[in-house]
């Protein structure tokens, strides 16, 4: 794997979801502790930063009262608001301590919906760095993560997901997204697979599918 030309992009990895105390962090907890998540995307993290790979984290964050928003939200981001979840300046909203940005790393901001290309320059930044292979870990796993998937095998990018080092509202939904989604627009690995390729000899397993 050219380290040279791919990113690992971390989804929301921020209070709210992945600690005691965050709002949004009971809804995951058992999803994160069937794939350890945590664990597993936090070797992905001391990986990516030995060998070379850009860290990209990609945080969503909201205004108090959620201005940026449709007045009468509904679906998952119904959700965020009834939680008061994600809003600027509180701690839920900060980037857990264990992936604390690296001072060379690159916080994406102005995500506010659930494809971490849609209201930010993500798509900017990855083309002028030359990134060709996006790596997606995070939160959820078919929500945000899934919609940054889809949208970045539509331009043109080779998209992999870490399917053990995402999380989602229930077991079951991860498992389902990861067995019947991921495939078709990416090529799910798992961590450690995703850790051996970093060597600039290896190559990843084909594993998406067709119809």
């Amino acid at each position: 794997m050219d380290t040279d030309s791919t990113a690992v992009v971390f989804i929301e990895f921020q209070n709210d979801f992945t600690s005691e105390g965050g709002v949004l962090h009971g809804a995951v907890k058992a999803s994160m502790d069937a794939n350890s998540t945590l664990d597993n995307a936090e070797k992905v993290l001391v990986a990516a930063r030995a060998a070379g790979a850009t860290v990209i984290h990609s945080p969503i964050s909201f205004a108090p009262g959620y201005n940026e928003i449709a007045k009468h939200p509904y679906g998952i981001l119904k959700g965020v608001v009834d939680a008061t979840a994600f809003v600027q300046g509180a701690w839920g909203t900060e980037i857990m301590a264990r992936f604390a940005p690296g001072e060379s790393e690159i916080i994406i901001e102005g995500k506010r919906g659930l494809d971490a290309f849609g209201s930010t320059n993500l798509d900017f930044i990855l083309r002028a760095k030359g990134i060709k292979t996006v790596v997606l870990a995070g939160f959820l796993t078919n929500c945000c993560v899934e919609s940054t998937m889809r949208t970045a095998y539509e331009r043109g990018y080779n998209v992999v997901t870490l399917t053990d080092a995402v999380a989602a509202t229930s077991v079951e939904e991860g498992e389902s997204a990861v067995k019947f989604d991921y495939p078709m627009f990416s090529t799910p690995t798992t961590s450690d697979e995703f850790i051996s390729a970093l060597n600039p000899a290896s190559v990843l397993e084909d594993s998406s599918r067709g119809y």
